[in-house]
């Protein structure tokens, strides 16, 4: 990378350099596997045999219902990974060798946002076809919409992740970025309309969910695969998802500027 190159061209040859890693180490994708895999298999297989509650969409079953938020539940798991990324590639020496040459702060923080999307497409994409396969499922809106709502979870993975690669740059630890993830996603899941409807939680957690950014990211891309009320989400998740973007980004680069 000479004094010559793009911004356009670093982020290019670093996100590279990140692919050519994580296909050298497939467990990096396989073990992000693990979590959402066992959720959609456990939620699937004990809640499916139980009574359905009061406000449950008619038609649906508990598999179509639940893996739009399975889905997204992946993706925040995977953006926290480009966080932990950006700090191995701090104490590796990468990050100190980068600041020697005329490389833009943002490339390498770029480069790490657009691994975690492709981390995340392939994530997606296995889950998926695990689902189809081995559970049944069969998304009533079509491939089309499905695929729309697969590529809405993209944009909230990418979104997520400027937001835990800028906790990254400040941090700069795995452990407190992986609690803080812990301490954020778990509670917001159960707190939002991903495993049951708003309106059967009780009356103090529904309040909670009708604020929580993750319950209008998991009804949006809900309505998109099974083709059902609540697409008018879509528009304040994409939103949500724009404002921490810019946040994130801002928030990332003076971050990484700090000294080591």
């Amino acid at each position: 990378m000479s004094g010559g190159s793009s911004l356009f061209a670093q982020i290019r040859v670093l996100t590279g350099r990140s692919l050519r890693a994580m296909v050298t180490d497939p467990g990096i994708v396989l073990f992000g596997l693990i979590q959402p895999i066992v959720i959609l298999f456990v939620l699937t297989q004990v809640f499916s045999k139980m009574g359905m509650p009061p406000h449950f969409p008619e038609g649906v079953s508990y598999l179509d219902y639940v893996l739009p938020a399975v889905l997204v539940d992946n993706a925040a798991q995977s953006a926290m990974q480009s966080g932990v990324g950006l700090v191995e590639d701090q104490k590796n020496g990468m990050v100190a060798r980068l600041r020697s040459l005329p490389v833009h702060p943002g490339a390498l923080l770029a480069a790490r946002s657009l691994v975690g999307l492709v981390r995340s497409a392939v994530q997606v994409l296995v889950i998926m076809v695990l689902a189809m396969t081995v559970l049944g499922y069969s998304p009533h809106g079509g491939m089309a919409e499905l695929a729309l709502s697969a590529g809405l979870t993209l944009f909230i993975s990418f979104s997520l992740s400027w937001a835990f690669i800028a906790a990254g740059a400040w941090l700069r630890r795995a452990e407190p970025l992986q609690n803080l993830a812990l301490i954020v996603i778990f509670p917001l899941m159960f707190a939002s309309s991903a495993y049951v409807p708003v309106e059967d939680l009780p009356s103090w957690l529904q309040v909670v969910a009708n604020v929580n950014p993750l319950t209008y990211a998991i009804d949006a891309t809900r309505a998109l695969a099974l083709d059902m009320p609540g697409l008018d989400h879509a528009f304040p998740a994409v939103a949500i998802c724009v404002v921490i973007t810019v946040v994130g980004v801002v928030a990332a680069l003076r971050g990484f500027r700090r000294p080591l």
